[in-house]
């Protein structure tokens, strides 16, 4: 599974006990798959800057579509305009392909502590792999689910990210938190005309 698919599939079970933002999570997958790519070296990080590569060697096909999205012509696209573009609608487009085939409930009862009472419309092989992966601490998974606020994350995980990591999990935090002003901002508005349309 990829970063982004293990990101989507554990953000399935928190989100069911969590109020889980889909612009955050959108982000957060965005970066997940900018991670991957970066593995595959089908893209360099250049400072800020995303500089494409070779073709990924990969059958995903969310990835293989993410790595003809990069932009290939100067000067580049930089690591939060790639987030912002990318990101958009991409959390539901996770949603939907863990989905499992058929009548889309699994055929199991599934038990585990972050999650409620009930079944869960999900592929569930892929939630035990990407719950596996969280509990075996993979850094830059962690990190990106401490940033989309269904993980904790410690000093000594964000210590054990590399360089590229470390940049594109910045920025996957920077662009929430931005993302997270313009929603108080619009809050703020909304409750400014509903005053004023009552009266006050």
């Amino acid at each position: 599974m990829t970063t982004a698919q293990d990101l989507s599939a554990f953000a399935a079970v928190r989100g069911t006990d969590l109020r889980l933002e889909p612009g955050d999570l959108s982000l957060a997958l965005a970066g997940a798959e900018l991670v991957d790519l970066v593995g595959l070296q089908a893209v360099l990080l250049h400072a800020d800057r995303l500089l494409p590569a070779a073709s990924p060697r990969t059958e995903d096909a969310v990835l293989l579509e993410a790595a003809s999205a990069i932009v290939r012509d100067s000067p580049y696209e930089t690591v939060e305009e790639w987030l912002w573009r990318r990101g958009r609608d991409l959390a539901a487009r996770y949603r939907a392909a863990l989905v499992p085939t058929g009548d889309g409930t699994p055929s199991r009862p599934y038990r585990h502590p972050f999650r409620r009472a009930g079944t869960l419309p999900v592929d569930l092989s892929a939630v035990d792999r990407a719950i596996d992966h969280m509990k075996g601490g993979e850094p830059v998974l962690v990190a990106l689910a401490a940033a989309a606020g269904i993980a904790e994350v410690t000093d000594e995980t964000l210590g054990d990210l590399d360089q590229d990591e470390v940049a594109v999990v910045a920025a996957v935090q920077q662009a929430i938190t931005q993302l997270a002003a313009e929603r108080q901002r619009r809050s703020v508005e909304g409750r400014g005309f509903d005053n004023i349309a009552r009266g006050f």
